[in-house]
């Protein structure tokens, strides 16, 4: 089910065309007839306000000025979980060698005692 803040796909005659992020959705006066505002994600940037059925917020073919429109939720990528590698730090030892050595502690840079290069 599409609610606020989800990211959707929107087809014009099964054409993919923007994507757009979910702003608010607002009940009409008809029953089962929503507000559906949604932030087009392009530039410039804007806004547009779409009264759709539920069916339609949720991936159902309408159409509006006589062309299909479609909208489909976005879900995020699956995240691969991290090996145990990439949270080892490299320390080198006195002979020169490199090894791997596990550390949970994290390292926070400060940019704003970085120097600018001069040119």
């Amino acid at each position: 089910m599409t609610a606020e803040k989800d990211i959707v796909l929107i087809y014009h005659e099964d054409q993919p065309v923007v994507f757009a992020r979910v702003e608010d959705i607002q009940p009409d006066v008809k029953k089962d007839w929503y507000h559906i505002s949604l932030m087009l994600l392009k530039l410039p940037v804007q806004t547009v306000t779409w009264i759709l059925k539920d069916d339609y917020i949720n991936g159902a073919e309408f159409t509006m000025g006589g062309y299909r429109m479609r909208l489909e939720k976005i879900e995020p990528p699956e995240q691969p979980e991290a090996e145990p590698e990439q949270n080892a730090e490299r320390e080198e030892s006195g002979d020169g060698q490199a090894k791997n050595k596990e550390s949970d502690e994290k390292t926070v840079i400060s940019l704003k005692d970085r120097k600018p290069k001069k040119s």
